[in-house]
């Protein structure tokens, strides 16, 4: 990883590597290019008329058969998950992907290319910030049928436990781990891709298999195979011949490690994890994965970011922490006072952003006439003590001059449930652009707990005031 995630990246120079396609044998060339911020990873099919794109997104993927493939606009592209993997584990969140063909090239079937093709590239702050989502609850995905299980908990980082589990003598029961991303280029990217011996006879009867020059797979030997089989397949692969090792692989290549099989299923979870689209962190616990479980399961995780995406960030209060600024530094501040005088104190002070606090209490001048005996804060009192808390915002910081602040306009103003005695309000205040020839524009939100009770976008202008 080695830089920080608090920005947006893409690579610094653009960077190509071809090869051949494993399942359809035509040579591929792939070209990353840097892209800009928000974009996020597209892949763009540029032998095709029109050049047609398609995001990298749970929404677009039309078939998990082997590998992943993804569809939209008339461009679809397939194997693309170890290619995703590296891109996560280099922290690449915008890039454009141009290949002209159907299918990323398989190179060795690991991610290891795809990994030194990036440092080669090398990362390029694009100084925009990155939002990576923390999950809020814990997330099931099950396939009674395929004995599939995964879950995603919530954590500080991002873990990877898998499980696999063949029923097969040779590969047993492994379990391959991933402690954070920082671990993947050494211990999981190098991982190839397997098979086994029978799958691998029926895709070569059925021409599924046109690229594979066995350099780039496993082969697992779980079942008796005669001399005439492997003579059959070392013709088809035009090899001399081919042999059985003692642990059960076709002795066409070497191990990278003990559990490589189960290495290269997590290697696969992470690529496919990447079509959520938008970076987060958890604890994930897959068990038997595979293309099909993790899509869908990919899906369940992009469904609950959204609702976090849109569930505004609340701003936390403890009660018990000094505050920013308390009643007597606000007096200083603002022109306002008693009863008019709308905060309490302020805890939060940005160049963008100001969080204060109202609390509500049964003395407050205005219970005696508005509802009398039904204690509701006015609304308007609501916005005013939302512009004392943006006037504080606005008016320059440590300035000898004495402010004003006006409103110039409310919009999209809401009222989401009462206000009443022994609520404390958290006001949060945003500004939206830059103040110009000040005016300052801002979006309000007021809290109670967790929930929006208030909500609008208001406009003021400051003016200084003439000493008199």
């Amino acid at each position: 990883m080695g830089h920080s995630n608090e920005f947006q990246h893409t690579i610094a120079a653009s960077v190509s590597i071809s090869g051949v396609g494993i399942h359809t044998g035509a040579s591929v060339t792939v070209t990353l290019e840097p892209s800009a911020p928000n974009t996020g990873i597209v892949f763009q099919r540029i032998d095709l008329e029109g050049k047609p794109c398609v995001k990298a997104d749970v929404d677009f993927v039309v078939e998990t058969n082997r590998s992943t493939t993804l569809s939209n606009n008339g461009a679809s592209v397939s194997t693309i998950e170890h290619l995703l993997a590296a891109l996560t584990a280099a922290g690449i969140d915008n890039l454009l992907i141009q290949i002209d063909g159907p299918e990323v090239p398989i190179m060795d079937g690991s991610a290891q290319p795809f990994v030194d093709l990036l440092s080669q590239a090398g990362a390029l702050n694009q100084q925009v910030a990155r939002h990576c989502y923390e999950i809020e609850e814990n997330i099931y995905f099950y396939d009674e049928e395929k004995k599939v299980e995964m879950v995603a908990l919530p954590s500080k980082q991002y873990r990877i436990n898998t499980l696999i589990d063949f029923n097969s003598p040779v590969l047993g029961t492994q379990h391959a781990l991933l402690r954070d991303l920082g671990e993947f280029n050494k211990s999981i990217a190098p991982c190839r891709t397997f098979s086994f011996f029978h799958e691998l006879e029926f895709l070569l009867q059925n021409n599924l298999i046109k690229g594979g020059d066995l350099n780039n797979a496993i082969v697992v030997v779980d079942k008796p195979v005669t001399e005439a089989q492997l003579d059959a397949l070392a013709k088809s692969f035009g090899k001399e011949k081919f042999a059985v090792s003692s642990e059960g692989y076709l002795n066409n290549l070497q191990l990278r490690f003990p559990n490589e099989p189960a290495r290269h299923k997590l290697l696969d979870l992470v690529g496919d994890l990447a079509l959520v689209g938008l970076p987060f962190k958890a604890h994930i616990i897959a068990n038997r994965p595979g293309h099909a479980s993790n899509i869908a399961f990919a899906k369940k995780i992009k469904e609950h970011l959204k609702k976090l995406k849109n569930k505004v960030q609340v701003p936390v209060y403890h009660a018990d922490q000094p505050p920013l600024y308390d009643i007597l530094e606000i007096e200083r501040i603002l022109p306002h006072r008693f009863p008019f005088l709308l905060i309490d104190k302020i805890i939060e002070h940005t160049d963008t952003h100001i969080v204060g606090i109202k609390n509500v209490t049964y003395n407050e001048q205005y219970f005696q006439g508005h509802f009398p005996n039904n204690y509701v804060m006015p609304g308007v009192l609501q916005i005013e003590a939302l512009a004392q808390c943006g006037g504080v915002l606005a008016i320059p910081r440590n300035s000898e001059d004495k402010y004003d602040t006006y409103f110039l306009k409310i919009d999209n103003c809401k009222f989401k449930q009462k206000v009443v005695p022994g609520d404390t309000l958290i006001l949060k205040m945003e500004l939206k652009n830059p103040i110009r020839r000040g005016i300052c524009e801002m979006k309000g939100t007021i809290f109670v707990g967790k929930k929006i009770v208030c909500e609008a976008d208001l406009t003021a202008q400051i003016v200084k005031r003439s000493q008199s």
